[in-house]
């Protein structure tokens, strides 16, 4: 089934990124069902995985009523190309250990959190009450993931070097989270959401503090800097993207 073509206004896009990062993000975490250390954490995971979602539905069916070419939210979901999903390269990565999966939370769930309150004042009004609704499990995410930061950073000799391990290889990817451009100039000055850019203090005070309590530092920041929300991804997004649409790629219009 040939991919859907969709629009390249900067409102759209700029629903699409936060869509797509939710929905990426919650296809990862998903990969842990069954997997996960504990039993109470799988079912954390999983459902910190459906609120991801949850959130990704409602933005993309906002994003399709924006785009005005009749797409739903599965179209949007299961029937783009590669290129046409914006979301961060830091969502994509493969699921790795659970360290990795906890701090990657924590970055994500923390810029998340910021978005969510800042878009409760959005001038769209449907966007501004997704946002009131999804700032609440935000807040929880942010918390769980956070919360495992600190216990594995400052744990056992090798939760720790896991930690770290995972500090090291996903930091440079945060850089992208407050690249500016004119997609997110075009979100501010219509007042549908803030530039990400103008995030990235208190992100940073925020994870601050949870590395501090887990007696990490985060590593300095180099000139790399992903492009996954401008459609250019990692090698990993296609075999990601293989998996999820498969199902409705292979029976097109499928309904449970």
């Amino acid at each position: 089934m040939q991919s859907i073509r969709i629009g390249q206004e900067p409102q759209f896009q700029y629903l699409l990124r936060i869509a797509d990062t939710c929905l990426v993000l919650g296809q990862r975490i998903g990969e842990w069902c069954g997997h996960a250390p504990i039993l109470e954490e799988d079912i954390a995971l999983a459902n910190m995985a459906l609120d991801l979602i949850g959130q990704a539905r409602a933005l993309l069916t906002r994003a399709g009523a924006l785009d005005g070419r009749g797409h739903d939210e599965d179209q949007l979901a299961f029937l783009r190309g590669e290129g046409d999903y914006l979301n961060v390269t830091l969502a994509e990565l493969p699921r790795g250990d659970f360290a990795f999966t906890c701090l990657r939370n924590a970055m994500l769930a923390t810029l998340l959190k910021q978005l969510w309150q800042r878009l409760q004042e959005s001038s769209d009004a449907e966007l501004a009450a997704i946002a009131g609704k999804a700032i609440k499990e935000a807040r929880y995410h942010q918390q769980h993931a956070g919360d495992w930061v600190v216990r594995l950073g400052d744990g056992t000799t090798e939760s720790r070097q896991r930690m770290q391990r995972a500090l090291q290889q996903l930091w440079p990817y945060s850089a992208e989270l407050f690249d500016l451009d004119a997609v997110d100039e075009a979100a501010h000055a219509s007042g549908l959401g803030p530039r990400w850019a103008d995030l990235q203090s208190q992100w940073q005070e925020e994870m601050q503090a949870i590395l501090a309590a887990a007696d990490l530092t985060a590593p300095a920041r180099g000139a790399f800097c992903s492009t996954g929300k401008r459609g250019i991804h990692s090698e990993h997004m296609g075999r990601m993207l293989a998996e999820m649409q498969y199902l409705q790629r292979s029976f097109p219009g499928g309904m449970w």
